[in-house]
């Protein structure tokens, strides 16, 4: 079987602990230990963060090596060395030397995923891998790795079936990422955020907060971007930046990766160049399609429908027709109050059994059109006004994008 072929017939299956994977390393010569890692965790902006630090640190002139999920066109897109995917040829290599021992011990495709990163960084002598945390924490894939700066953005309602129930048991899942005198930074707030403080206390994590240790302020919309004020009350210092990322719930994201990049070594005058570089495709992603512009959002639960359509507002970028698509497992009826007063809707679904039937979102969508296909509702979309919106999943991102490059569907469920 292909190799990639054999990895995602592993999909379908969610396992968290970490015996497997840690038992995978070992059989493959422990290649996290040769090299620091940053653990990237919440629920929503771990991408934005992610991506924002390893930039920074690769302005910095340290060789770094990005680990983050879901892909959207491309799985090579998870895993990368100074800002370039892991070429194919690699990967396919890669993937065949793991496999024997995949086999061995079930392993996930996440496992498998996280293990075929941490190698091949190893390989390509990163000074510094940034991981973006997978489901949670505490029992995640990536948890194997021993963090040198541990970064828990936000705790919002998201996979509730496994962490949950509440935000309490969420933010405790978060918090295994927390190591004893590893210095942690959190923009939560709320029930979350109290947790996430009782952990750190518990394990001994000194914690920056937003609002009480940094803040930002000063949110002004660009042209192309971000305009924000990073504020430092500990040392009296005011550090305006600029970035291409849209959207006013950026600024924290931003801010965390700016300040990790501080607590890493990185001057201010690298932080200021990687933030204004640092891209996250998928995420209120801009492109123009048809002569039309078309806005990519990869918003998958509350929090994110809501942060979406304040970035329209902030941004200008309505009016615009939505094209939807949700998971199966996600919060429908809150994620539809979200994004209420956004209209016109086209409902549709990307090519996975975990995707919603889009008839049984009608009844939260009142008046919205039916579109099996994508690119068929995307088209409708435009047919409606001249923006469009596509947003829901990741998935649902990537398909799209897949499609307008000429590549057929994935089947996707991790």
């Amino acid at each position: 079987m292909d190799p990639l072929a054999w990895l995602y017939a592993r999909q379908s299956a969610v396992t968290l602990g970490l015996e497997r994977i840690r038992a995978l390393l070992a059989r493959l010569g422990q290649p996290e230990e040769a090299y620091p890692a940053v653990l990237v965790g919440g629920t929503n902006g771990k991408g934005s963060v992610s991506r924002a630090l390893a930039a920074i640190l690769e302005e910095a002139g340290l060789r770094v090596g990005l680990y983050t999920s879901p892909h959207l066109v491309r799985f090579s897109e998870r895993v990368q060395v100074q800002g370039s995917p892991i070429p194919e040829e690699k990967l396919l290599a890669l993937l065949e030397e793991v496999r024997p021992h995949a086999e061995a011990l079930g392993a996930s495709f996440f496992e498998v995923a996280t293990a075929l990163a941490l190698l091949h960084f190893a390989r390509e002598g990163v000074e510094l891998a940034v991981l973006e945390v997978g489901l949670g924490g505490r029992l995640d894939a990536t948890n194997a790795a021993e963090p040198v700066l541990s970064v828990v953005t936000n705790i919002g309602h998201d996979h509730l079936e496994v962490l949950g129930p509440t935000l309490k048991d969420v933010a405790r899942e978060k918090a295994g990422i927390f190591r004893k005198g590893v210095p942690a930074l959190t923009a939560a707030r709320g029930e979350g955020l109290a947790a996430l403080k009782a952990e750190a206390r518990a394990r001994e994590t000194p914690l920056w907060v937003l609002g009480e240790d940094f803040g930002v302020g000063d949110l002004e919309a660009l042209e192309e971007g971000l305009g924000f004020t990073l504020y430092l009350p500990r040392t009296g210092e005011e550090r305006p930046f600029r970035a291409r990322l849209l959207g006013p719930h950026q600024a924290e994201n931003l801010a965390l990766a700016a300040l990790a990049g501080r607590l890493l070594g990185a001057s201010w005058e690298a932080v200021e160049r990687g933030l204004l570089r640092a891209e996250n495709p998928g995420r209120l992603q801009r492109l123009f399609y048809g002569g039309k512009e078309l806005i990519l959002d990869g918003a998958h639960n509350p929090e994110g429908a809501l942060a979406l359509k304040e970035a329209l507002r902030f941004h200008g970028l309505l009016p615009a027709a939505l094209v939807l698509a949700f998971s199966r497992d996600k919060d429908h009826a809150a994620m539809a109050e979200a994004l209420r007063g956004l209209a016109p809707v086209v409902l549709t679904r990307y090519a996975s059994p975990r995707s919603q039937d889009p008839r049984a979102l009608l009844p939260l969508f009142p008046g919205a059109l039916l579109e099996e296909d994508p690119l068929k509702a995307l088209a409708r979309a435009f047919g409606l006004a001249d923006r469009a919106v596509v947003a829901g999943s990741l998935y649902l991102v990537g398909e799209v994008l897949r499609a307008l490059r000429g590549l057929p569907p994935e089947e996707r469920w991790q």
